[in-house]
């Protein structure tokens, strides 16, 4: 199996997007086939409890997301010219369902093309309801409580499942560091809202420890900084409904003398993934890599190989 190879499962999200209507580019969720991931591979790690229905798609906005996932798995991206750093990208949707191509096979890409190894994690979640019609309500329900809540974000306590299937993905990419050109000691993680408290229960949480991390547009509260917590890069734009003006997640990592970097845009919203048009917030990747880079994860040390 050649991972660097095109995915098929990208030219059929973007045949599939060209071939709709322009009404497909809107807000409203239309029903799509499920991609094929011929890479993918799973982690074994179980199903979920009171879960009916299977895993299926929809696009909105022209992206692809799944919801209903009862099966974990990591597709790897891998660089073709690969610096040994790697990252684990974790797509967001509040936990009932993931945007795939936006928060996760897009932003794959975009670090290969920096020399970085990505593995994006679909991981389990949230029952929801088997109509696309019912889940929508759900879906719409779900931002109004995030929007009306006074409240800043705090990190999900009970998000077990999920970070059973972070720590299946981080033990496959060690297991594999040799095959994948890994450097062990420069496994970070990148998640995008609720993918960004997934990244954060893993510094908070997890007995995995990652070399970094970049929660992107989550939760801002206050949290408890444990002694090994990895050196933190945030994004979020001010026009995010989840962003109210807190800066407690930075003033935690701050009184606790960890490496943070924060970036606050004008604008962007939220989701903005790798970026829209005429958004402030369409920089924050390559803020990132120069983070990396200044940090030194990217600099193309020997691999090591050693396992867990």
């Amino acid at each position: 199996m050649d991972l660097n190879k095109t995915f098929p499962f990208l030219l059929f999200i973007a045949a599939s997007i060209f071939a709709a209507s322009t009404s497909g580019q809107d807000g409203k969720m239309y029903p799509m086939e499920a991609p094929a991931e011929p890479n993918a591979i799973s982690l074994g790690t179980g199903g979920v409890a009171n879960q009916p229905a299977t895993e299926s798609w929809f696009r909105q906005w022209g992206d692809p997301m799944a919801r209903n996932i009862t099966e974990a798995t990591l597709t790897p991206f891998l660089a073709k010219e690969p610096n040994g750093a790697s990252v684990i990208v974790a797509p967001g949707g509040g936990f009932m369902w993931l945007s795939m191509g936006n928060e996760g096979w897009e932003v794959a890409e975009a670090l290969n093309k920096q020399g970085i190894n990505a593995f994006v994690l679909k991981y389990r979640l949230q029952p929801t309801a088997d109509s696309l019609d019912g889940f929508e309500k759900q879906m719409a329900q779900r931002f109004k409580e995030a929007e009306t809540s006074e409240r800043p974000r705090r990190l999900n306590r009970d998000l077990n499942m999920q970070l059973e299937d972070l720590e299946a993905a981080h033990k496959l990419i060690v297991k594999n560091a040799d095959k994948w050109n890994v450097d062990i000691d420069r496994i970070g993680m990148v998640g995008f809202s609720a993918g960004a408290g997934l990244t954060m229960a893993n510094a908070l949480q997890s007995r995995v420890t990652m070399a970094f991390i970049a929660p992107i547009y989550g939760g801002m509260g206050e949290v408890e900084v444990p002694d090994d917590a990895p050196p933190m890069f945030v994004a979020i734009a001010v026009d995010d409904f989840l962003f109210k003006g807190q800066f407690g997640l930075i003033h935690s990592w701050y009184q606790a003398k960890k490496p943070v970097e924060f970036h606050l845009y004008q604008n962007g919203g939220h989701g903005f993934g790798l970026g829209n048009p005429n958004r402030t917030s369409n920089t924050w990747f390559t803020a990132f890599i120069h983070w990396l880079d200044v940090n030194g994860f990217l600099g193309k040390n020997e691999v090591s190989s050693s396992t867990m």
